[in-house]
């Protein structure tokens, strides 16, 4: 009997520490790890060397992973990253730039000027930032001396601070840069799993302050209702990019924070298709809008109109009284239908990402609201890797919601999308006398006047009715209560370097 007892109670014991495993939620094995999940919307694309990013989303991402010379911060500053200094002289033609020493790349390589010089040399050749491979163009020499980079610019540039925190500081002699990236970020990569997730783990050997958690996996979830399933299921720690509606509903075991994401939103039109040729036809897309009670239907009134290609946080560049250039008038949007010779309407095809609840949303009240005007409009959901061949790329469609952002904080890097020819027009749109503008604004160092051209370009967008111009929407990003650190950038990233548990 005491052996059956004594057995008995053994099982007990055994069954009462599976349970009490059992019972620990995966959320309480990561912090018991200190690691964190992120659910994000969408891969990463086929390449990770940070030459040929595709989309915001990677850039977000490996943001973590890659540094400059120069780093943004938080409140849009530029300081010292893998340099603990620059010089600026010659008029602002010439850049000394002093390195900091010790930095390992994630493979032990130690960093050199040559490095240095190497990355300047290979994004200014190979970058498909258009925007970055545009400034590094004015680079006229950059050689290594000593602990030194110094680079020398054919003309000043009163931006080029923002293109060096842009141009990534690789090793020269590695080659696996597209599969298995290798920078000096306080995180490393680790490794990926196509379509499903990619992690990243704590550099150790980071020169700054090391990352609070000892790992992070993104976890690829595309489809709105999948992200908000991860969060209910406390799957994953931190989503964002939501919607006001996705929020309401989370537990509390989720702080909801509110910024902006740095983006514009707009009803991108393609300028080259149909009835969208007619200025008058764009125009009166722009008045039958009700931007407003969009965002009142989609996000609770949250987020910012704009008016043009800039949202924000560009300040002096910003125009905030072109979000009022098309007030919601149907009876207007009719007579312009009518001039153009659509006094009947057309189909108009809007066709959006759907791993993107945000932009399908806020299609589906656009579609609404244009057939008041008798615009036949129809939403059109397809994946992402369809979105970025046929849309982006290719631009065979009539017209798409999402939001652009500055791959860099400058305002070329909104406005330069639009420049006749520019693999990026999405829009197809054509103008002498804003490429004109743009070109000015690129080649001159008074920042005046740069600041009027920028503007002006800005207006001639919205007389044009280039696209529907919409906001740039609010932020909301569901953090898990145990932890904290999360900080809003000017610039659509993701810096989990200062999110730790509590």
């Amino acid at each position: 009997m005491k052996k059956i007892a004594a057995l008995a109670l053994s099982l007990l014991t055994a069954v009462s520490l599976l349970a009490g495993c059992g019972q620990k939620s995966p959320a309480d094995q990561r912090k018991a790890k200190n690691e964190i999940a992120v659910g994000i919307a969408q891969d990463l694309g086929s390449s990770l060397d940070p030459r040929s990013l595709a989309s915001a989303g990677a850039r977000e991402v490996l943001f973590n992973v890659f540094e400059g010379l120069y780093k943004p911060t938080s409140s849009g500053d530029f300081v010292p990253a893998l340099a603990t200094d620059c010089q600026v002289t010659d008029e602002g033609k010439t850049y000394t730039f002093t390195l900091r020493e010790g930095v390992k790349f994630h493979n032990g390589k130690t960093m050199t000027a040559d490095d240095v010089v190497y990355t300047f040399k290979s994004y200014a050749e190979s970058s498909t930032d258009s925007n970055l491979k545009a400034g590094l163009a004015a680079v006229a020499d950059v050689k290594a001396d000593g602990n030194k980079v110094i680079i020398s610019l054919a003309e000043a540039n009163s931006d080029f601070m923002a293109y060096v925190a842009s141009v990534h500081v690789i090793p020269s002699d590695y080659t696996e840069q597209e599969t298995k990236p290798v920078g000096t970020g306080p995180f490393r990569y680790e490794s990926r799993s196509v379509q499903e997730s990619i992690v990243l783990v704590r550099n150790d050997d980071y020169y700054g302050t090391k990352a609070k958690v000892s790992k992070v996996t993104y976890k690829i979830y595309e489809t709105g209702t999948a992200l908000v399933t991860a969060l209910a299921g406390g799957a994953v720690d931190i989503v964002a990019h939501m919607t006001e509606q996705q929020i309401k509903g989370l537990s509390k075991d989720y702080t909801v924070l509110e910024g902006t994401m740095n983006l514009v939103q707009a009803l991108y039109l393609n300028n080259a298709e149909g009835p969208l040729a007619d200025v008058r036809v764009r125009q009166a897309l722009c008045y039958a809008v009700d931007v407003q009670n969009m965002l009142d239907l989609t996000a609770g009134g949250h987020g910012t109109r704009v008016g043009s290609s800039i949202y924000p946080a560009f300040k002096k560049y910003f125009d905030a009284s072109l979000a009022d250039a098309y007030p919601h008038d149907v009876a207007k949007a009719k007579d312009l239908l009518k001039q153009a010779g659509y006094e009947n309407g057309f189909d108009l095809v809007i066709t959006v990402p759907g791993n993107y609840t945000n932009h399908v949303d806020t299609a589906v009240v656009l579609a609404s609201q244009l057939k008041e005007a008798g615009v036949n409009a129809t939403v059109q959901e397809v994946e992402w890797n369809t979105w970025l061949k046929d849309v982006y790329q290719g631009k065979k469609y009539q017209a798409t919601v999402v939001g652009f952002d500055a791959s860099m904080l400058t305002a070329g890097a909104m406005l330069n999308r639009f420049v006749s020819g520019s693999s990026k027009n999405i829009s197809n749109f054509a103008s002498a006398e804003y490429d004109a503008l743009i070109a000015e604004a690129s080649s001159i160092t008074d920042d005046a006047r740069r600041t009027e051209c920028y503007r002006a370009a800005e207006k001639i967008l919205s007389d044009e009715a280039a696209n529907v111009y919409l906001q740039d929407m609010a932020d909301f990003v569901a953090i898990r209560s145990t932890l904290d650190g999360y900080h809003f950038y000017p610039l659509y990233v993701m810096d989990l370097s200062t999110v730790g548990y509590k």
